[in-house]
């Protein structure tokens, strides 16, 4: 694979709990926090759950904009991805996992032409590719 961009970001201080991440370029500069339901602070800072729900989100609305076109369709002006990252103990008892819904509103597209750019954004995505066969994603449609 050739690479065409690599992102830089280091973690530091308590890690997901009162630590900080940053990316090397300053354009992410975050306070990390762990919340309540995980039996942390719940302080101000972020977690990895949301900056990968974020990143995921932005990423598969990116995907399903690159199948649009190859299909040559169009995504309605204000469509968007809400991505939902659960995170919980995984069932072997060895450590932690995370499961994902990826939500797409397309307002004004059919249902069924919405599925299939979903399932081809799905299979193109970075993000779906990484996490293929590792977790569950699961896919939905927004009203």
């Amino acid at each position: 694979m050739e690479i065409l961009y690599t992102a830089h970001a280091t973690a530091s201080g308590g890690g997901r709990e009162d630590g900080q991440s940053r990316t090397d370029d300053g354009k992410v500069d975050v306070q990390l926090s762990t919340p309540k339901e995980m039996g942390g602070s719940g302080g101000a800072g972020t977690n990895p759950e949301q900056l990968f729900a974020t990143g995921y989100s932005a990423c598969f609305l990116g995907a399903m904009h690159f199948a649009a076109g190859k299909a040559k369709a169009k995504l309605p002006q204000g469509t968007t991805v809400k991505a939902d990252v659960g995170f919980g103990q995984r069932d072997d008892g060895e450590g932690f996992g995370i499961k994902v819904t990826l939500t797409a509103t397309a307002p004004g597209m059919d249902r069924e032409q919405l599925r299939d750019l979903m399932n081809r954004a799905h299979i193109v995505c970075p993000y779906s590719h990484a996490t293929k066969g590792n977790i569950e994603v699961t896919l939905k449609q927004g009203d």
